[in-house]
């Protein structure tokens, strides 16, 4: 017997209600997809003004914790501005899309919502099929990089301002934790919130960026206050911007390597980091494991943005930080 795929009703928000102007030179609308989990995805789409034909297409993530009405939304905006067909999307079990246990993340189900980005551009009518590229943001970057390994399909990703989740939840920020100890005591308090979970009868959330702000606060913790907790970035839907994931939301995490085959990506692939972001070294490591000893390094590309911070590559941070030009220089490129 086969198995239908079926579309879930979502009440999806009319109004213009994101962190960044709306473009009049673009067409806005939203639209839903199914991943093969059967979650029903929501996106704002955006569409050049007066393009004809079928056109080059973009789907655009992240950050981890953020919502398409956030920087995803300025990202595909603004490459709609340039040309391009694009969606902004909200991974399963937030935002605006489906997945009954809600603040959950996967590196397997969030790799497949960016592959279900790629069904729904391919059969859309205004998208070419074959011009089909990703963009991923902070934790959504090395999403965007374990989906080019996996989707023959994708044509050309850029990794913006990356983590990569499994490294940081494994070993911890900057690798401080990166022990058998230290990982086992993580386990060992995922595993006990578990069954607090199950006495409560409902998941506890690990709160988001911290607030109010510590004096003595980490520099990349203020970066991230600075964008989620104010109106440059606050969004009602936004987990990083209130409750955050639930705790033991990113659990599978710790097991999973996630760029494990990235040096056999044959697709051109673009890291964008900011020199000064606290996680530039993701950035940099990825690109270094992505070509050592890879058949396809000749379009691989690493560029630092001088003197730019991590959440400066979410809405440019007040200095035009997000290289555009290039962004769409390097689309035009891979998805002639």
């Amino acid at each position: 017997m086969n198995i239908m795929i079926q579309a879930e009703a979502l009440k999806l928000t009319r109004e213009w209600d994101k962190t960044f102007p709306k473009s009049n030179r673009v067409e806005h609308d939203k639209a839903t997809f199914v991943n093969r989990y059967g979650i029903t995805l929501a996106a704002d789409m955006y569409i050049p003004k007066g393009a004809a034909g079928k056109l080059p297409a973009i789907a655009v993530c992240g950050p981890f914790g953020a919502v398409k009405e956030q920087c995803a939304g300025l990202y595909a905006q603004t490459m709609a501005e340039r040309g391009f067909l694009t969606i902004a999307f909200d991974p399963s079990f937030t935002g605006e899309s489906g997945g009954g246990v809600r603040y959950m993340a996967s590196p397997d189900i969030n790799t497949e919502d960016f592959m279900a980005a790629v069904d729904f551009l391919s059969l859309n009518d205004r998208a070419d099929p074959e011009r089909v590229g990703i963009i991923g943001i902070c934790g959504w970057g090395g999403m965007a990089i374990n989906a080019a390994a996996l989707d023959t399909r994708i044509r050309a990703t850029v990794a913006s301002t990356m983590y990569d989740m499994t490294r940081v939840n494994a070993k911890g920020y900057f690798d401080g934790e990166d022990s058998e100890e230290a990982r086992y005591q993580k386990r060992a308090a995922m595993c006990a919130q578990r069954l607090e979970d199950r006495r409560a009868g409902e998941y506890k959330l690990g709160g988001g960026v911290v607030d109010p702000l510590p004096e003595d606060a980490p520099y990349f913790v203020k970066d991230y206050y600075d964008y989620y907790k104010t109106p440059r970035g606050y969004h009602p839907r936004s987990l990083n911007s209130n409750g955050g994931w639930n705790v033991v939301g990113c659990e599978s995490f710790m097991n999973q390597p996630i760029l494990k085959y990235s040096n056999e990506i044959r697709s051109a692939v673009l890291i964008v980091h900011g020199d000064k972001a606290h996680s530039c070294y993701f950035g940099k490591d990825a690109y270094a494991d992505m070509i050592r000893d890879s058949k396809y390094a000749d379009n691989k590309e690493l560029l630092l943005i001088p003197g730019a911070t991590h959440t400066d590559l979410y809405d440019g941070g007040g200095k035009n930080a997000i290289p555009f030009d290039k962004l769409e220089a390097f689309f035009n490129e891979h998805l002639k």
